[in-house]
């Protein structure tokens, strides 16, 4: 059972991302304040949720929310600043989007940097244990797969609707035979063998 409060705080914003194993499309991150009677039976961790329940999930917690705010850093800036920075970065930016600001943040993981003068936990696994955690960890994912539907009508050849920018097999072959795209991270290893030369 995912508990709705860590700090005791009343204005708890939690944040979490989605996409930074990804070779392609952006990160994307988001923070959501929830009310002290916030209910659903199927919130949970997004990754234990079907696509179908986190599409679900996204307009009630948008709706029966406090404040939330969703933040993309696309992949020409997780190339300059490196990925774990644009999970940072872009947790910053979705908190400075709500239109209440948090008492406390709580963050999915054990890497964060202080914003403002608020004070923060991170929590490994957070977002199997809180709920504003996890429903952060919905918006971000649902935000980010829209985003790489999109864009797979721009390539379908390499799949994003279904593998949504992550390094499988498919993904990787398609990058093998076609290239990469603009959408691709540059700084990531897109290929096991691209440190080969033919010589």
């Amino acid at each position: 059972m995912l508990k709705l409060n860590y700090s005791g705080f009343s204005l708890e914003a939690g944040t979490d991302e989605a996409g930074r194993g990804c070779l392609s499309g952006p990160v994307v991150a988001a923070a959501v304040i929830l009310p002290a009677d916030f209910e659903h039976e199927l919130l949970n961790d997004s990754k234990q949720l079907s696509e179908k329940k986190r599409n679900e999930l996204r307009p009630f917690i948008e709706k029966n929310s406090l404040a939330f705010g969703v933040s993309f850093i696309y992949q020409d800036e997780v190339d300059e600043i490196n990925v774990l920075q644009a999970s940072i970065t872009g947790m910053h930016r979705s908190i400075k989007q709500l239109s209440v600001q948090p008492e406390f943040i709580i963050v999915d993981g054990n890497k964060f940097k202080q914003y403002k003068e608020i004070p923060h936990a991170t929590i490994i696994k957070g977002d199997a244990k809180y709920m504003s955690i996890a429903a952060a960890s919905v918006l971000a994912k649902t935000y980010r797969d829209d985003y790489m539907d999109k864009i797979h009508q721009e390539f379908p050849e390499y799949n994003w609707k279904k593998n949504k920018g992550y390094p499988t097999k498919e993904h990787r072959n398609a990058i093998r035979e076609f290239g990469a795209t603009i959408h691709h991270r540059k700084s990531f290893k897109l290929l096991p063998e691209q440190l080969k030369l033919k010589l």
